[in-house]
Order: structure tokens, then C-alpha cells, then sequence
């Protein structure tokens, strides 16, 4: 052993490693007696040298009594922490993957695809682990399992803030509330560990770090906020009276009626309502004495006052659906349709007014299934289970739902889930039709004609937040025009 340089064991770390050099260069590192005999008989020496042997094996600051390595203690941080690194880097796949590849603007789709690279790094960073809870041979692993642990902190402190703004229950809230409360644990136990020692470069580490943070977040900011209000839907909505024909054999006038709209605007929709109706109106006239009539009553439902006649009633003479619920205008698109409306020469209105109402949402908000939309649930059919409301109780109305998920699934992760319920209903004297945009299912049941008990509040905030719009269109011909 007089021929070999001698062995320099260090004295042992945070954890109870012990390093091993040779001629000042280090050759490996030890957790026990056995562990180092084991790396010194690798590189030639003896299995039995004598280690007490002062001009063999020189012990720095401790004797070779001393490995104060606790197996127990480091295998369980090395379990946590990669428990907790491969958690985040699942749960931010589950967030960035279905915006990667099915976003429906560029900037979601960089958000998406962000998220899963970040994903990608954080389940690297648990490999990393191994190294750094262990022999240490990579020198920037601890700096990898640092970033890893950043990440996983940015991202759960933002998906638990987007929770915060609503507190609705959602099951994803059981994974990123532990994950990061673990975060800050992870953090904690690196910043005490030192884990940035060993980076060649720990400014532009830091540099790197923030940029990517930075990144993620102005893209989450423009593809959530900013792109879906910078481009007005815009919409135009048309209902023109034809001209009309007289069956002489019958007396009865035929009156064509063209309903059509058009996206004008930059913005592809959905329509998930609508609803036209034609209604014969019938006014008291009067001599003009005492000013406008029925003043107050007017003021109150927003309707024409006029010295002549009172507000004129309303006799339905024919409805339905215009496009249906489940349709989609692309810009530029227009729909038209032609219906005709049949009516007695001898009726005796004043005049027949057309109406069409059309609900649509934008497409660039959120992504509604068709396919579920598409399906008519009659109230009054006993076999629609939850849809089924008795007549005498709810009147009768078709329901059209579907579930909705946002262009940015982190609203969807920090979310309930949100539905689209279209209600269009025809009586014996009007027909109506409304659309609610909400996470409650148990509210459709007490619909009743004109009205809807439930999430008002819920309605308007989530209508806005998908941008639901209502257009309206009429058209008004005097019944005198038709029976010339």
C-alpha cells in the first residue's frame, strides 16, 4: 500500500455522505464502512486494507466510526419529492393537453402546449431526485429538481388562485391544493439544502426560470382575457314580410315570410336558441281626447304610446324554431329561411307582426357538444327522467342542454362544470324561448311559462364569461297592405 496515494475520506454532508478523493480528485462518495471498500476495490485496491492505516486512509474532521446516514429518513424525502413531482407533472399534462391540440385560438394552443412542456421538465426533475438525494454524480441535478419544484409552486399557486376568485367545488381542486402545500415543502427543503450549488451559471438559471414564468403567464392573460373581447361579435338579423297572394277560391291570404341571419363580424358562433313568432295585432281606437293612452302601462313593459289607440293586443298566428339549437355561423355565413303564414281575408286585424329572436355563443369562449345539444327533451314524457316535469305544474316546454367547456382549461380545472339549457316552449297563446347558462341541472324542473326559479345571478356571470348574446329582429306590415 506504500506504492498507492493515499485516500482522503471527507467528512460527511447534511444527509451523512462522505466523499472519497485520491490525489485531490475526487473518485467517488460513501454512505458506509462497506460502501467504501466497495468503491475503493473498484478502482484497485484491496477489499480488506486496512483502513484505520494512517499512511493509507487519512479521515477528515470524523473517525471511520462515523456515517451518520439515515436510510429511512432519506429514502422517505426522496419518495415524497418524487411523488410530488410526478403529481404535478400529470396533472399539468391533464391541463395543457387538451388546449395543446384542440385550442381554439393560437395563443390557447401556446398555453396549452407550455403547460405540458412544463409537465415534461417537472417529470424530469423526479428522475433527478434519484441523483440528488443520492450520490450526487450530476452536478446540476439539484438545480433540475429546484426548477421542477418552481414550476410545480407557479402552476398550483395559479390554478389555486383561479379557485380562489369563485370557491366552486371541482374534484381537480384535490389535486393541486395538496400539491401545493407540498410545493412549499419541496421549496423549503431545497432552499435548506442548497440545491442551486453546483450550476454553472445560477443568473441566467434565474433568468431562464423567470422568462418561462413570464411567458406562461402572458400567454394565459391574452388567450383568457385579452383575444376573446378584442373582436366584437357582430351579427345581423333580418325578418321581411313578402308579398302577399289571395287563394280566391278559399279567401285566405298567404303571406311569405323571410327570416335570415348573417355573422357579420370576424368571430364564429354557435346558436343554441332561437325562436320566430308571428302575431296578429288588434287595437281600441278613439277619438284622441285625454293625450297618449295607457301611459303608465306602457312605461312599465316598454311599450309605443299613440293618442289614437290603446296598445294594440296580440293574437298569436303561427311559431316555431328558426335554425335550431346546435347550429354554427362562421364569419361571413347567413342562414335563410322561408315560412309562410296563412291567415283569413276576413280576420280584421290591424296589422301582423313577425318576430325572431336568435341566441348564439361565441365560439372563441368555449367549446359546446352538439351532439348532446342536438337531443329535444320533451318536459311532459315521463321516460326523460330528470327532464319530466308534470304540465299542470310546468306547463310545456322542449329543454336542449350540453355541457361547456372554456377555450382555457384552466378555467375548466378551477371550474364546476358548466351547462347550456335552451328552453322553447309553445302555448295556446304565444310561444316563447330562454337560454341559461349554469352549473345547477336541478333548476329546469320548476320552469314555468314566463319564468325560471333558479340561478339568475349564476346565469348572467357565466353568460358573460362565454359570451352569450341575444339579437332580435321584427317586422311589422299593415293587415290593410294584404287585402288590397
Amino acid at each position: 500500500m506504500t506504492s498507492r496515494p493515499k485516500v482522503i475520506v471527507g467528512p460527511p454532508d447534511s444527509r451523512g455522505l462522505r466523499e472519497i478523493a485520491i490525489g485531490g480528485t475526487k473518485v467517488g462518495s460513501a454512505w458506509s464502512l462497506h460502501d467504501l471498500r466497495k468503491v475503493l476495490s473498484h478502482i484497485g485496491y484491496p477489499r480488506d486494507m486496512d483502513v484505520e492505516d494512517r499512511k493509507s486512509v487519512y479521515w477528515r474532521e470524523a473517525d471511520s466510526g462515523t456515517w451518520p446516514d439515515r436510510v429511512w429518513r432519506r429514502r422517505t424525502t426522496m419518495a415524497l419529492m418524487m411523488t410530488g413531482l410526478f403529481g404535478s407533472m400529470l396533472l399539468l399534462a391533464v391541463v395543457g393537453s387538451p388546449d395543446a391540440v384542440g385550442a381554439l385560438t393560437f395563443a390557447g394552443r401556446i398555453t396549452g402546449f407550455l403547460f405540458v412542456l412544463l409537465g415534461g421538465v417537472a417529470g424530469v426533475a423526479a428522475l433527478a431526485v434519484l441523483d440528488f438525494w443520492g450520490k450526487r454524480q450530476l452536478h446540476i441535478s439539484g438545480a433540475i429538481v429546484l426548477i421542477g419544484t418552481l414550476i410545480a409552486l407557479a402552476t398550483n399557486s395559479l390554478l389555486l388562485f383561479l379557485w380562489l376568485q369563485e370557491r366552486e367545488y371541482t374534484r381537480y381542486l384535490f389535486a393541486y391544493f395538496p400539491l401545493w402545500c407540498w410545493s412549499l415543502w419541496a421549496l423549503w427543503l431545497l432552499i435548506r439544502e442548497k440545491a442551486w450549488r453546483g450550476t454553472p451559471y445560477p443568473k441566467r438559471f434565474a433568468a431562464g426560470v423567470a422568462a418561462t414564468t413570464l411567458l406562461a403567464g402572458v400567454n394565459f392573460a391574452y388567450s383568457t382575457m385579452y383575444q376573446p373581447t378584442s373582436s366584437p361579435a357582430l351579427f345581423r338579423l333580418k325578418a321581411e314580410f313578402g308579398t302577399p297572394r289571395i287563394d280566391p277560391g278559399l279567401d285566405i291570404i298567404h303571406l311569405p315570410l323571410a327570416l335570415e341571419v348573417k355573422n357579420t363580424g370576424k368571430v364564429p358562433a354557435y346558436i343554441i336558441n332561437d325562436n320566430y313568432s308571428v302575431h296578429g295585432l288588434l287595437g281600441d281606437f278613439s277619438e284622441g281626447t285625454g293625450g297618449l293612452k295607457e301611459r303608465k302601462k306602457a312605461m312599465e313593459g316598454g311599450d309605443d304610446v299613440a293618442r289614437y289607440s290603446r296598445i294594440p293586443q296580440k293574437y298569436a298566428l303561427s311559431a316555431g324554431l328558426f335554425y335550431g339549437p346546435g347550429a354554427w355561423l362562421e364569419p361571413g355565413e347567413e342562414y335563410r329561411e322561408e315560412k309562410l303564414v296563412q291567415l283569413p281575408r276576413y280576420a280584421g286585424f290591424d296589422a301582423i307582426q313577425a318576430d325572431l329572436t336568435v341566441e348564439l355563443m361565441r365560439k372563441d369562449r368555449g367549446k359546446v357538444d352538439l351532439d348532446e345539444l342536438l337531443v329535444p327533451h320533451p318536459s311532459w314524457k315521463n321516460k326523460e327522467g330528470d327532464f319530466y316535469c308534470p304540465p299542470a305544474k310546468c306547463g310545456e316546454y322542449v329543454t336542449y342542454r350540453a355541457p361547456i367547456r372554456h377555450n382555457n382549461n384552466l378555467i375548466n380545472v378551477t371550474r364546476r362544470p358548466v351547462y347550456v339549457t335552451s328552453i322553447w316552449s309553445v302555448t295556446h297563446d304565444d310561444s316563447y324561448s330562454a337560454t341559461f347558462v349554469s352549473s345547477s341541472l336541478d333548476f329546469v324542473p320548476k320552469v314555468a311559462p314566463r319564468g325560471v326559479v333558479g340561478a339568475e345571478k349564476e346565469n348572467k356571470r357565466e353568460r358573460e364569461r362565454y359570451g352569450v348574446l341575444t339579437v332580435d329582429a321584427q317586422a311589422v306590415v299593415p293587415f290593410a297592405e294584404l287585402v288590397k
